[in-house]
């Protein structure tokens, strides 16, 4: 899995019915060391698009599991997905360090 911030979202009106009724969400993978809210953030990866299973909002920090596992749940088990938001993070404590806490 990987962390990622929600940049934005993605419409579109035409696509494969199985992908009807899912929310498309622009992520950027972060750093666990410094979640910045900004683009610019020094650790900042990459852009890409994830479908969303757990009803994540704008600059929310969620986990993104990629692959086959993105396909795993069973709601998004026959979307064509290689990416899906799957958890909404409150807190991300690394190496004894709490560095991001949802407010």
């Amino acid at each position: 899995m990987r962390l990622a911030r929600v940049r934005g979202n993605v419409v579109s009106s035409a696509k494969v019915a199985s992908l009807s009724g899912f929310k498309l969400l622009f992520v950027q993978d972060i750093d666990p060391l410094e979640p910045s809210e900004t683009d610019t953030a020094k650790g900042a990866g990459d852009v890409y698009v994830a479908i969303d299973l757990a009803g994540a909002g704008d600059n929310e920090i969620v986990l993104v599991t990629t692959g086959s596992a993105a396909r795993v749940e069973s709601a998004g088990q026959y979307a064509p997905t290689d990416a899906a938001v799957v958890g909404i993070v409150d807190i991300v404590n690394y190496n004894g360090r709490v560095t991001y806490v949802k407010r």
